[in-house]
Formats: C-alpha cells, sequence, structure tokens
C-alpha cells in the first residue's frame, strides 16, 4: 500500500480473477450475489465473508471444513482459488469474522510483486530485520530445535473446547505445517520462529524500524496501519466462542478501541494478536512495552496469556 502497488479500496478480483462471481448463502440455504464488492481493506480487517472450518456458528464452515485447505502443500494459488469458489458468509463490509481472508492477501502480494510469497516475506521483512530463525521451511541441521505439539490434530477442524482440564495429549500438525517443504507458503498459517526472533518483528511493529534503526515503515504508515477499522455496531468481535471484548480490529491486528469495555487488565492503547497453538504477542506504545507467549496447544481456550498481559500491567508503576 505504502508503495502504491495496490490501494485499500482496490477490489480484491483485480488481482485474483477467480473472485469476480463470488455468491452469499444465507442461513435459510439460499444464494444471492452481493451487496457490495470484496476489497483488500475488507481483507485486511477480516470483513470479507470468508470464514474458517473451526468456526462453530458460521453456516459456510462445513463447506470449508470439506475442502480440507490447509491440508494441501500445493501452491498458495490453487488454495485461493478453491476459497474463491466457496460462498461468503455475509456482505463483505457487514461484519467481522476470523477467516482465509489473509492467504488471500498472501496471494495479491504474490501478484502484485511477481514473485513467490516466501521470497517476498524474506526479502520485505525478515533479512531487514536480520531474524534468521524464522521462515516457512525448517532446514535439516535445525528440526531438531522444533517444539512438539499438542492438542487438536486437525487445524480445520471444528473446535470442541472441553470445559475441565485437558491432558497434553501429542499432535501431528506436519499436513498443515510442512516443516520440510521449502515452496511452501501461506499468508495466514506457517511460519516457525523463535522468541528472540519474533520480539524482533514486535519490535517492527511498534517502531516501523529494525534494530538498527534502519526505518522500514513510515511513521504515517505505522500510525495508520494501527488504527481501528471496526464500527461500534459490529463490535464486540467474536473469534468462535471467544469474546475479544473492547477490541476492534485494524489492518493488521487486534486493538483496544473501548477501553471501558475491556474485561482484562490491558492498556489503552495495546494491540496484537495470536495463534491457533496458543500463540500470542501484544504491543503497548505508551507504556514501552512488548509481550510475547508461546505456547503449543492446539484448541484451548484458558486465559493463559491474558493472565500473564494482566500480571504484566499489575507490576508496572
Amino acid at each position: 500500500v505504502e508503495e502504491g502497488l495496490l490501494r485499500l479500496y482496490d477490489p480484491v478480483a483485480l488481482f485474483i480473477p477467480s473472485f469476480r462471481n463470488l455468491e452469499v448463502l444465507e442461513r435459510d440455504g439460499t444464494s444471492r450475489k452481493p451487496a457490495r464488492i470484496m476489497t483488500i481493506e475488507h481483507l485486511m480487517t477480516h470483513r470479507s465473508g470468508l470464514s474458517y472450518g473451526f468456526l462453530p456458528d458460521c453456516h459456510v464452515a462445513a463447506l470449508y471444513r470439506k475442502t480440507n485447505l490447509r491440508e494441501t502443500a500445493g501452491p498458495l494459488g490453487e488454495m485461493v482459488d478453491t476459497i474463491a469458489g466457496l460462498p461468503l458468509a455475509f456482505d463483505p463490509g457487514s461484519k467481522w469474522q476470523y477467516s482465509v481472508a489473509t492467504d488471500v492477501l498472501g496471494r495479491v502480494i504474490e501478484v502484485v510483486t511477481g514473485k513467490p510469497l516466501n521470497v517476498v516475506v524474506q526479502e520485505r521483512v525478515l533479512d531487514p530485520l536480520g531474524v534468521g530463525d524464522t521462515a516457512f521451511f525448517v532446514p535439516g541441521e535445525k528440526r531438531s530445535r522444533l517444539m512438539p505439539m499438542f492438542g487438536n490434530e486437525n487445524i480445520d477442524g471444528l473446535f470442541v473446547f472441553p470445559s475441565g482440564p485437558q491432558k497434553l495429549l501429542p499432535a501431528d500438525v506436519s499436513n498443515f505445517y510442512p516443516a520440510d517443504n521449502p515452496a511452501f507458503a501461506r499468508g495466514g498459517y506457517g511460519l516457525f520462529s523463535t522468541l528472540d526472533d519474533y520480539a524482533l518483528i514486535a519490535d517492527f511493529l511498534a517502531t516501523g524500524q529494525n534494530g538498527d534503526g534502519d526505518t522500514l515503515l513510515s511513521p504515517h504508515m505505522s500510525r495508520m496501519m494501527w488504527r481501528n477499522r471496526i464500527p461500534r455496531e459490529q463490535m464486540p468481535l467474536m473469534l468462535g466462542p471467544v469474546r475479544l471484548a473492547g477490541y476492534g480490529f485494524s489492518l493488521a491486528g487486534r486493538i483496544m478501541a473501548d477501553h471501558g469495555a475491556a474485561e482484562s487488565l490491558s492498556g489503552a492503547c495495546e494491540f496484537g494478536w495470536s495463534g491457533a497453538a496458543g500463540t500470542f504477542f501484544w504491543i503497548d506504545p505508551q507504556e514501552d512495552m512488548i509481550g510475547i507467549v508461546m505456547t503449543q496447544f492446539v484448541g484451548s481456550k484458558h486465559p493463559h496469556a491474558d493472565d500473564l498481559r494482566a500480571a504484566c500491567y499489575q507490576a508496572l508503576e
């Protein structure tokens, strides 16, 4: 966006022709044309009408589960064309729903740059930040450092969150996260990283600079990127059964938009996001604070990250 290669209001179909003939599937089973065109901004703010297979209350989620979208390691373009053939859950712009929109954005990046996504990420993000342990591919000499995964093996399956204690059962998620495929890349998942590397990435998101002080993102773009874009009537955001009370959504992740509605201790300008296995980060520019949580359990809604963040704020003077 900053380089003028695309605009927030550009139609997605301008870059991906398979998105020209989208349809909305109503809950009564009828289909119709969308009331408005899906744009890049809709993808970035997760208001596109797309879905995920694991969302329990979405009426199109079952169709996503049937495609096994994220269990294939083929080209990103093939995956995104499959997504384009699935119905929308609602009109673009009318609702917030976490979805495969980030994967579609990854394909848009491939189209506008003319390069594979993994190459773009390496050249535009990882190399400038100097992070050597972050990639979609883990070389053989580093594979012994991979932590084991636990919990739900089917990332796209309908999540059922137990109410009681959960056992740490090993999970094989290699179909979704193929560490041994150097050509694999996705916009919404698949990177392997470390705490040290992610701290550098989070610092870049907070400042727009790398560790050497080089500006990678202009101050104006950084400020624009971290502004809430969700109308009040579309809040609170719901991530499956989890309510993100007080949060809106920016071009890059959740952001505290209504501190008076927050249900756990946080900052008035805190922002960040989380991952399927319980990974979580937050950035608070007012307090000059970055927090990162790394876990390896898929399918838990235990508020460990909220509790840790609250403890950090409690420790501030």
